[in-house]
């Protein structure tokens, strides 16, 4: 059933991302400014149905990961989920007219091939299902503390270091709002009330806020590749790091199945950073909130 969910969430996200692509290029009702990323485009996003749409089919993806990982492994959830960048390529297809070249197959190949065995054979175990509050304060005041320093060091510089270090940033949030919502499932069998009154909620909230803020610097930076890739690649090492440190999840003993993790691994970032490069089907100039995928978490 984890697996499952999983990838019914990566589906969702694939074709939701599609389609909020395809509402931001409908840019012919003069609700753009001009750059892209201004607030007569934003505001003219939600008067888009295809946007919506897109939005909606996005927030059913996040339901599905947030069910996967309330009895799944953090890693193993976010390492599924992460497939959402090749489930979007035929979507991307008929609905926007992207190009599918021989980088893009073989990096789906890699993405793909890198999931199932980092999955089938890493078998990542879950832990603790109430991390200590130690724990979190650690892992929090790291990615904090990684954060400022990759904000500050970005606003330094522009273009492709830019969008790197703007997107590391982002891949952080969204790795870490990821941990935190695994943290809050545990919450849905006392009711409401107790989620309401979790922290987790807040803090969550406040980690996707970094991640989006973040992820929008990157994208408006023009440099879509690096940001993409920089995000993506982030928010799946950071989720399985927290797996591991926060709820204390462990892979199949032995050095066969380390190997595999190892391996899967990188060619799970492999392909992030071949599909990361997909050719525009439309002049990449209007980069800017919406124009590309939205970072996985």
């Amino acid at each position: 059933m984890v697996v499952l969910l999983s990838l019914l969430a990566a589906t969702a996200y694939g074709l939701g991302t599609v389609l909020q692509q395809k509402g931001t290029l409908q840019g012919d009702d003069g609700d753009d400014d001009g750059g892209g990323t201004g607030v007569r485009f934003l505001a003219g996003l939600f008067r888009r149905p295809v946007w919506l749409l897109g939005g909606g089919v996005t927030a059913l993806g996040a339901l599905c990961q947030t069910l996967a990982l309330r009895t799944g492994p953090l890693a193993a959830v976010q390492a599924i989920t992460t497939l959402s960048l090749v489930i979007a390529l035929p979507f991307g297809v008929w609905l926007t007219d992207q190009q599918v070249t021989r980088r893009v197959v073989a990096g789906a190949c890699a993405m793909t091939a890198g999931v199932v065995l980092f999955v089938a054979v890493g078998s990542p175990q879950g832990g603790t299902g109430a991390p200590s509050a130690t724990a979190w304060w650690v892992a929090g005041g790291c990615t904090a503390v990684l954060a400022v320093v990759l904000v500050r060091q970005g606003s330094r510089r522009s273009g492709s270091a830019q969008a790197l270090l703007f997107g590391t940033a982002a891949g952080l949030g969204f790795g870490m709002a990821t941990a935190l919502a695994k943290a809050l499932t545990g919450q849905f069998s006392q009711g409401l009330g107790a989620v309401l009154g979790s922290w987790e909620l807040y803090a969550m909230g406040a980690a996707g806020l970094l991640g989006l803020a973040m992820g929008q610097a990157a994208l408006h930076t023009g440099a879509l590749a690096p940001a993409m890739a920089a995000t993506n690649s982030v928010a799946l090492l950071s989720s399985v790091a927290l797996g591991l440190t926060v709820f204390g999840e462990k892979f199949t003993s032995g050095p066969g199945h380390l190997a595999a993790v190892v391996v899967g691994l990188a060619a799970v970032l492999l392909g992030i950073v071949l599909l990361s490069r997909t050719p525009a089907a439309v002049d990449p100039a209007p980069a800017g909130p919406g124009s590309t995928p939205v970072p996985l978490r």
